[in-house]
């Protein structure tokens, strides 16, 4: 026997193979934490955005992702895209997927 290294011991036999029933609880947490906290916050979001883009009318005052806030002037049913009114000479044509919030009435005489 070295002072610094101890010396190895021979094992009794292989040691005893992990159950199966154990990854399958450890596999099944794992899903149920991927589901409550990754899937449905998103599908949620998801839900709420399409019900969004479909309860938009024309009036409504909107906030798009690129960060413009206008009035929705026109309203296509056919096509994804609406015109939004910046102010009384520019109009601007999005798509509805652009648009990320519909704001109160009175927020463009507000700013």
């Amino acid at each position: 026997m070295s002072l610094f290294i101890s010396s190895a011991h021979a094992s009794a036999g292989a040691p005893p193979a992990g159950g199966g029933m154990e990854m399958l609880i450890m596999l099944g947490i794992f899903g149920l934490v991927f589901y409550f906290l990754i899937y449905r916050p998103q599908a949620k979001r998801v839900k709420e955005h399409k019900n969004l883009m479909s309860a938009l009318a024309k009036g409504d005052e909107v906030l798009t992702a690129g960060g413009l806030v206008g009035k929705i002037v026109k309203v296509s049913d056919d096509k994804d895209f609406v015109v939004v009114a910046l102010n009384d000479q520019a109009n601007v044509t999005v798509q509805k997927g652009s648009i990320s919030a519909v704001l109160p009435k009175g927020t463009m005489k507000a700013l």
